[in-house]
């Protein structure tokens, strides 16, 4: 009995060991249909003189993750390669993401050099306080960003006390040519600093940017599981001094100083038959209000009567170089709310899990509506079919997108 009871609880200490080297990633081919918004700004910004109702795309990408791990180094890396083809042409790009090394001095200190992305915030779908990371796509706030080349060292401590534990981050990114630059203005080192707390059970971090890349910014972040399935979080960013593009009324790009706040709230719930609630709201200070908004979409409509009339593009010209400067960026709005909701398995459909994202601009009511149903039945294999559909007024920013829906097949492996 005592031969067969120990072969019974027998396990190999080996297979839960961490590995050296580890790797994964995932292939993936995306089909999407697109319907464009021929009375929208951007349509005519782009295809004034090529006019069409559709785009078919595909997308072919490969993501490779690796990890290396000896001693007190560690190494990850991030490599992100897409090619694209649609009726406008052909694409690719190859992509390091990260390539950070990372030493482990003592048990409490461990510092960084390479690329690397720090995801700093607790929002879903937006982080104000993410001062060094690239901003997240609303409709996909979970795929991987690329990083900055950076160096930083972390500190941290535990204590047997309502404070459980204190870190800071401090991080340096140069802004040079080759180095970082699309960070901002070069020729600049710039220092990020994070100071984290675990207070009795909640997450908070005060964040601190400085440097002559960006402007000063300040910031403070949250998080709290108020029950097991029920969590807050929020964050606040303060930028004193920020650089700001507006369309004068001569119809050209002026710059101000403003004193700016980006604010964030929100929520995730899951009821006990899996459905997951995931509600934000969002203001960006140093967004276009609606009236600045409708007088760049006005710009782009004169721009476009005036290339009807005269076959002369060169408001049209004028009109791009606004929007490149501010007037294309995404949720470029003061207020959002976001609402994410999908149930696993539902009616006992095992690997079903259905979904739908709803992202609304609360200062003119346009808005954005993506149903999709994903499947995973397969081992390593990841099916989604999603719908994206835009509306809105006139002159209100998701009726003047470039699309007003767009159909997404992915199917992508995971290795």
């Amino acid at each position: 009995m005592e031969a067969i009871a120990a072969e019974e609880y027998s396990f190999d200490v080996e297979a839960f060991e961490a590995k050296p080297f580890e790797w994964g990633g995932y292939a993936e081919i995306k089909f999407e249909h697109i319907d464009l918004n021929s009375e929208s700004a951007f349509y005519g910004l782009i295809f004034y003189n090529d006019p069409r109702s559709t785009i078919d795309r595909v997308t072919g990408s490969l993501q490779l993750d690796v990890g290396y791990r000896k001693g007190i180094a560690a190494f990850n890396g991030l490599l992100h390669v897409e090619a694209m083809q649609d009726n406008l042409g052909w694409s690719d790009t190859v992509d390091i993401y990260e390539a950070n090394l990372s030493l482990k001095l003592q048990p409490f200190v461990t510092a960084d050099l390479g690329k690397k992305t720090f995801k700093w915030g607790t929002g879903y779908a937006w982080n104000p306080v993410g001062f060094i990371d690239r901003p997240k796509d609303p409709n996909n706030p979970e795929e991987a960003l690329e990083g900055y080349i950076a160096a930083g060292v972390d500190l941290i401590k535990s204590f047997n006390q309502p404070l459980q534990t204190i870190a800071l981050t401090t991080v340096a990114i140069p802004v040079y040519e080759h180095v970082n630059e699309d960070f901002g203005e070069s020729g600049h080192m710039n220092i990020a600093a994070k100071l984290y707390m675990l207070y009795r059970d909640t997450d908070i971090d005060l964040v601190l940017f400085t440097g002559n890349s960006r402007s000063l910014r300040y910031g403070v972040d949250f998080s709290r599981n108020l029950t097991s399935n029920f969590e807050i979080h929020g964050e606040y960013a303060y930028l004193p001094d920020l650089q700001k593009n507006h369309l004068a009324p001569s119809g050209k790009l002026e710059s101000r100083e403003l004193s700016v706040s980006r604010y964030l709230f929100g929520l995730r719930y899951l009821t006990e038959n899996d459905i997951t609630t995931i509600i934000e709201y969002y203001h960006n200070g140093a967004g276009f209000s609606s009236e600045e908004l409708t007088a760049f979409y006005q710009l782009v409509e004169d721009a476009d009567s005036h290339f009807n009339d005269t076959g002369s593009d060169n408001l049209i010209q004028n009109a791009k170089t606004v929007s490149s400067n501010g007037y294309s960026s995404p949720n470029l709005s003061r207020n959002y709310l976001y609402c994410k909701i999908n149930q696993k398995d539902p009616f006992d459909i095992l690997y079903l899990t259905p979904g739908l994202i709803t992202i609304f601009n609360l200062d003119d009511q346009s808005y954005s509506i993506s149903p999709d149903i994903q499947y995973t039945g397969f081992t390593n294999w990841e099916l989604r079919l999603r719908y994206t559909f835009l509306n809105g007024g006139t002159f209100t920013e998701f009726a003047e997108k470039l699309n007003k829906n767009k159909l997404e097949l992915r199917l992508r492996y995971h290795f």
